[in-house]
């Protein structure tokens, strides 16, 4: 085994180790054979194996057979070993360079045939495209190297070794390495040959490398061209043939840059490509230019003279049955999702993807920061102590890595800024790279978030600052808190252009203050935007002893160390189902804005360079929720960064309903990401007339009672409700508990801002502490009169003085039933609570409550700080839809601002309620589950969810709001939910 260090940048002599010179990942029309496919496998137990495997005669029939590229521990249903989590934990002792002896390490073999032409062939060169994490490589029974960089390509000269007709290619991969302490990504360790394996044989005359650098300046493009090749390679033509050009360079020397006129620049709204081929008498590579031009003036960051705004995702590579082999329909469909979500841009966190995906994001339309396959998380834990970013014995390979980087995927339009790793501290090593990055490309600045002084990088970025701190740096950054810096490397940092490269961790249900990240992009030109942490669930599909599917996290596969299910922190679930958050970023990053002004709308395109000739806008007008009119309304075409405004069209106004204006752009024909009619952005406007609130029938001649009683539709004993139009009830009872969001888990410290919180300590510990999960009731009164039933309880919890007074009255009105609930909390009170509520259980019986009918905020869930993407309608859902399936049960479901509900079963009205605003206009908001959230709370996974005989509905009057606690700062003070008095008035009617 070679050594652990000097595995990185192989020292061996030229063709026999990994070839030095990394290039571009081209396209290019030299004879090439994937050797993906069925290969040879076995795993030992350690790095020690003796057997000589690689000699040509071994017999490995007695192997095991397995799919390249592939992850060993994702095959075989647990006999090579299990996956294993880690977020900032490394996952063996922590003595680099060294790793255990324990090192599980996989074999592989497979012959292939080498063609008999390809003997004309200068040389033969076999690529490994991402291998995890150490490997070695024979043909032949020749040693011929070996690399790391699990996510980095590595080049092999194998001509001395092939031979015409039947070859053997073995491959010894060790699961842990020297790398493993500078791969320590927050994500799965997944061992194997994961990316392609492809034999390529060279033409004597070809062309090694191409760059093509282009920009753009005022309709004219430029084209500065670097070839790699031999003198005897030339001449080398370029062709590009939609602009006419056709130009031959007979040697090196005479190559020099084109300017070109006439051409549409590229952007991530119109991604326009030109298909450019650069040949020899040998060779010709295919490329696809997109003329851009990258700059920095001053604190903005500009593509094409034009600030650009960042409404990005950080994208791990991730599948919950591949992990992380690439396959392109998915990769495919996973950005079209992204473009129909208003996504504009991506962090490749955090390593380079697959360079396909680079080729789908220059066609689809991306802004790219592509991200070395970089982070030493785990030295955090020792206060950075013995971390490889200041060690000059890792520096080369530090370099490799970047290096390698860079010169894969420097032909991409899409990527417009370098990011030398993530959360690896800082260091020499570190300012190698970036000054080597500066060296090589000086048309892309370089990011890292670890630099907080500012020394060696371009940008000024953080991770999940909050509000009111990304303000102050908006501004003159003055008050804003500046991490390990000396004064006057703050101001340095002050003078550059900010992004976020992570916000809004969207773990669970969140997260939440999306809008008002986004309303201070649009305040503060120096402010960038930023990418959400992030794009996609880590979920691996496994099952449960039982046969049960599930989609496991940290600790499902029995690690030593994990880190549970914080790798579940996606706005798309692992099945690819968006959550309610994905909804929300859509709407609040939308890039049409509408205001309303009277009888007309201002429309605003946020867009970067495209106008809204692609656009429609369609109106409609529903009177509670039922469509009365529509139609579409007339705008002229809108410039990027311009604003029009256009006349309202006629709204009836119903004076017995709310009457709701609504406003689409949709697209006006296809793309290649998404139909006609696809919606970008929505508006609504209430017009309807004032109507008066019922007021609140005050009964007098209360006398106690007992006994059963019967008021309308409902029955009660001894003041309990017992029954609802003839079916089981249970309830009213008070509930200020909800299953703990994983942001209520969270104990982060950023709560300096807002009183909501205790640093350090998570809410859901406060609300298991005051006893809000099992509280207990205490019938104090129970009174009558002739049309009317009161009662007065206490609720508390056992070991706690604190308490809640809770008076129902329920009155008959008309042919409807009245509910009143008055709920006063008792002093002492100390944190906030989660929400106010009142629950119903409705028991199965002959008919279960299965679904729902409702006018007020939908189609999905909502809460305080989460509300864009929500609109006042008509909606339906089965009782199982009303939820999402979070990976990790919690609080889920809740629909906001409700006017109407029906409760159904199997399609038959059971119930019928309506609410009354309170005295302050605001309404409630329900949730209909087949769990309680005490139920939900307990679970781990949704397979550990009790078999349910009831349908549980929860009236809120109010919620707390969701923040971004679980790696961010706390729900905002206007959002967060301190104990107060409320009151809830519904009036329920039988179906």
């Amino acid at each position: 085994m070679p050594s652990q260090l000097s595995a990185y940048v192989s020292d061996t002599a030229p063709g026999r180790g990994a070839l030095r010179t990394a290039r571009s990942w081209l396209h290019s029309d030299a004879p090439r054979r994937s050797l993906n496919g069925l290969w040879r496998f076995r795993l030992s137990p350690t790095a020690s194996v003796a057997e000589d495997f690689a000699a040509e005669d071994f017999d490995d029939s007695g192997w095991d057979g397995i799919p390249v590229p592939s992850h060993w521990v994702l095959q075989g249903d647990g006999a090579y070993g299990r996956p294993i989590y880690t977020n900032v934990q490394f996952p063996f002792p922590i003595d680099p360079p060294h790793v255990p002896d324990e090192n599980p390490t996989g074999d592989y073999r497979r012959h292939f045939d080498v063609p008999a032409d390809w003997s004309d062939a200068e040389r033969v060169v076999l690529r490994f495209d991402g291998v995890e994490s150490l490997f070695t490589l024979w043909v032949n029974g020749d040693e011929i190297g070996g690399a790391a960089g699990s996510r980095l390509a590595h080049e092999f000269d194998v001509t001395s070794s092939l031979r015409p007709g039947d070859n053997v290619v073995a491959v010894r991969v060790h699961q842990w390495s020297a790398a493993s302490y500078v791969e320590d990504q927050d994500q799965w360790w997944l061992p194997g040959i994961f990316r392609d394996v492809t034999l390529t044989a060279r033409p004597a005359g070809g062309i090694e490398d191409v760059w093509l650098r282009t920009g753009f300046d005022g309709g004219r493009g430029r084209i500065e061209t670097e070839i790699t090749a031999e003198a005897a390679a030339f001449p080398v033509t370029l062709r590009l043939p939609e602009l006419g050009i056709e130009q031959v360079w007979a040697t090196a020397a005479d190559v020099a840059p084109l300017d070109v006129d006439g051409v549409e620049p590229w952007s991530a709204e119109r991604p326009r490509l030109y298909d450019v081929t650069v040949s020899t008498a040998a060779e010709s590579i295919a490329l696809r230019a997109g003329f851009r031009t990258v700059e920095i003036r001053g604190d903005r960051f500009l593509v094409n003279g034009r600030r650009v705004v960042f409404h990005g995702m950080n994208r791990h590579e991730t599948h919950p049955e591949r992990g992380r082999v690439f396959d392109e329909e998915h990769a495919r469909e996973d950005l079209a999702r992204m473009k129909r979500f208003n996504v504009n841009a991506i962090r490749t966190s955090h390593y380079p993807p697959h360079p396909r995906l680079l080729d789908l994001a220059d066609e689809l339309g991306f802004w790219v920061i592509l991200e070395c396959d970089l982070e030493t998380h785990g030295f955090d834990k020792l206060g950075w102590a013995g971390n490889p970013s200041d060690d000059p014995a890792w520096r080369e390979a530090y370099l490799d890595r970047i290096q390698r980087t860079i010169e894969r995927d420097k032909n991409h339009p899409s990527i417009v800024i370098w990011s030398l790793g993530n959360e690896a501290g800082t260091g020499g090593n570190l300012a190698a790279m970036s000054a080597w990055v500066h060296a090589r490309d000086t048309g892309r600045p370089v990011h890292y978030e670890g630099d907080h002084a500012g020394e060696y990088t371009d940008v000024y970025s953080r991770m999940y600052s909050s509000v009111l701190e990304t303000e102050q740096i908006g501004t003159d950054g003055s008050r804003a808190r500046l991490l390990n810096c000396t004064p006057a490397q703050g101001a340095r940092q002050r003078t550059k252009p900010f992004l976020l490269c992570e916000y809004a961790h969207a773990m669970g249900n969140g997260p939440g203050a999306l809008d008002q990240y986004e309303a201070l992009v649009h305040e503060h030109p120096r402010l960038h935007g930023g990418f959400v942490w992030e794009w996609r669930d880590h979920g691996i599909l496994t099952t449960t002893p039982d046969g049960t599917p599930f989609y496991a996290y940290g600790g499902d596969f029995g690690e030593v160390v994990h880190d549970g299910n914080f790798v579940m922190d996606g706005m798309l679930l692992s099945d690819d189902v968006p959550t309610p958050s994905l909804h929300e970023y859509k709407a609040v990053v939308a890039p049409v804005r509408f205001a309303f002004d009277g009888d007309e709308v201002a429309i605003t395109n946020l867009r970067h360079s495209a106008d809204t000739s692609d656009l429609r806008f369609h109106w409609r007008v529903e009177h509670d929720g039922t469509l009365v009119d529509s139609g579409d309304l007339q705008v002229p075409v809108v410039a990027a960064g311009e604003s029009a405004r256009v006349p309202l069209p006629r709204i009836p106004v119903s004076p017995d309903s709310e009457t709701w204006l609504t406003i689409d752009a949709v697209l006006a024909a296809a793309t290649a990401w998404a139909p006609d009619g696809h919606v970008i952005a929505t508006a609504q406007l209430d017009r309807s007339a004032p109507r008066p609130v019922p007021a609140v029938r005050r009964e007098t001649g209360w006398r106690q009672s007992d006994g059963t009683l019967t008021l309308g539709i409902a029955e009660f004993v001894d003041g309990s409700l017992v029954r609802l139009a003839g079916r089981a009830v249970a309830g009213p009872q008070l509930e200020l508990f909800r299953a703990p969001t994983d942001n209520d888990e969270g104990a982060s410290e950023e709560v300096e801002e807002s009183d909501a919180g205790i640093a350090g300590v998570s809410n859901a510990e406060l609300w298991r502490r005051d006893g809000l999960d099992r509280l207990t009731t205490r019938r104090l009164s129970v009174e009558r009169t002739a049309g009317a039933l009161r009662t007065i309880a206490k609720v508390s919890a056992a070991n706690s003085a604190l308490s809640v007074i809770v008076e129902s009255v329920w009155s008959v009105q008309g042919d409807e039933l009245e509910l009143r609930v008055e709920i006063e909390p008792s002093r002492g009170w100390l944190t906030v609570w989660p929400r106010i509520g009142i629950r119903f259980d409705l028991p199965d019986g002959a008919a279960p409550v299965d679904g729902a009918e409702w006018f007020g905020l939908g189609p999905l869930e909502s809460y305080p700080d989460s509300l864009r993407a929500a609109r006042t309608g008509r909606f339906s859902s089965a009782i199982g839809d009303l939820s999402v399936d979070y990976a990790r049960p919690q609080e889920t479901g809740h629909r906001s601002r409700l006017r109407q509900l029906t409760l159904t079963s199997a399609g038959t009205t059971v119930l019928r309620i309506a609410t009354l605003p309170d005295t302050r206009g605001r309404r409630p908001g329900f949730t209909l589950s087949r769990h309680t959230p005490q139920q939900i709370a307990r679970a781990g996974h949704p397979f550990q969810l009790p078999d349910s005989t009831t349908s549980h509905l929860i009236v809120d009057a109010a919620q707390h709001g969701l923040g971004s606690r679980a790696c961010g700062p706390d729900v905002w003070p206007e959002f967060a939910l301190r104990p107060e008095a409320r009151t809830i008035r519904l009036r329920i009617a039988a179906g």
